[in-house]
């Protein structure tokens, strides 16, 4: 499993620029440019226009939610109008979502309807899950589960599963890359920060007293630092079902809100961890591929890693990663949006990747995000 050292860092790691704690760059993203340049193919101006855009659309959509009321049916955000998009049911609430900013559009039923419909078919599926079936997730704009079925690999078993979860009334099927996700570790590589046993994987987040991670990449025992010296232990784990950890540092380690660049972009400071809506970019940082941007896709997913491992409320996004990966981080802008779990692809040829969602790791385990 594979270090993101992008939160904790030693003594000669790395420091943070007292120009940018002094005088920030405006969305705390000038450094990821290069980044969402090679992967967006925008331009500097086109850039900053979208990430104006989405910060305003993420900031909307409490009051949105809040306007919207019991006719709460989801939101997105819509890349072409740059603009929240808020799901309604029913015209009663509609002036209201309107009137504080957001784009209105009717959908059949509401996000808590539909998220009693997605607990409905996990609890319905079980643990024996067809390697072909790479997971589901709720689709706010249909009111439907999605189940995800790899392209070219429908059978027998398939079909079986997917009328299973029909008796839900409220299932659609979708052809999905023929690839199945896996979990992004890796072994021991040289030179690399974090280590548990002959497992690699990459830091999430700074907290106070530590950091956040993956919980596929450990359970018990002393993790080691990128100098192979003593970093701290995990303090508690879940996966599957969830897949998130938190690691107590000490042994002269400390903690810094910091997301590393890799020299691919400067070195990110983490502000806050409001949750970027669907249709948002966002840009991951591990010790493997480094820096790449992508948008998302897809949230309260679950997700299918073979052998009854299954991960619930997965965010999905069609940003690559490989092998020792896990565990790094997900930054929209400034705000801290979850640690990677696993996908499918790399670097090269694509893929997507999906990553759990940094406030229920904080919640779970009472922990506080460190900020700049």
């Amino acid at each position: 499993m594979k270090v993101l050292l992008a939160a904790v860092i030693t003594a000669g790691v790395l420091t943070v620029p007292a120009q940018a704690i002094a005088a920030p760059e405006p969305l705390a993203v000038a450094g990821q440019s290069a980044a969402m340049h090679r992967d967006f193919g925008l331009t500097d101006q086109q850039l900053q226009q979208r990430l104006q855009a989405e910060t305003s659309a993420a900031k909307l959509l409490p009051a949105a939610q809040k306007a919207a009321g019991v006719a709460y049916g989801g939101a997105w955000y819509d890349a072409a109008t740059q603009k929240l998009v808020v799901g309604v049911v029913g015209p009663d609430r509609a002036a209201a979502v309107r009137a504080v900013g957001a784009t209105v559009t009717a959908v059949p039923v509401t996000a808590k309807t539909l998220d009693q419909r997605k607990a409905a078919v996990d609890k319905l599926a079980g643990k024996a899950v067809p390697a072909a079936v790479s997971g589901w997730s709720a689709d706010p704009r249909t009111g439907s589960v999605v189940i995800n079925v790899q392209a070219g690999k429908r059978s027998q078993a398939v079909d079986a599963f997917v009328a299973k979860l029909a008796k839900t009334e409220a299932v659609t099927v979708k052809e999905v890359a023929a690839q199945a996700p896996r979990t992004y570790a890796a072994g021991t590589v040289g030179g690399d920060p974090y280590y548990v046993s002959n497992i690699r994987c990459s830091i999430g987040f700074s907290v106070y007293g530590g950091y956040v991670t993956a919980g596929h990449c450990g359970r018990s025992g002393v993790v080691r630092g990128w100098d192979g010296t003593d970093q701290g232990s995990f303090q508690g784990w879940s996966f599957p079902g969830n897949d998130y950890a938190w690691v107590a540092t000490g042994y002269g380690w400390w903690t810094v809100p910091v997301v590393l660049g890799w020299g691919q972009v400067s070195d990110q400071l983490v502000r806050g961890s409001s949750e970027a809506p669907i249709g948002s970019s966002v840009c991951r940082s591990g010790s493997t591929s480094h820096w790449h941007c992508g948008t998302i896709l897809a949230k309260n997913e679950t997700v299918n890693y073979g052998n009854g491992q299954l991960f619930y409320g997965a965010t999905k996004t069609n940003v690559c990663a490989e092998g020792g990966d896990s565990g790094g981080s997900f930054i929209t802008g400034d705000q801290a949006q979850g640690v990677t779990s696993g996908g499918w692809g790399d670097c090269t040829s694509g893929g997507e990747t999906w990553f759990q969602p940094v406030n229920e790791i904080l919640q779970a385990y009472g922990l506080t995000l460190q900020t700049a």
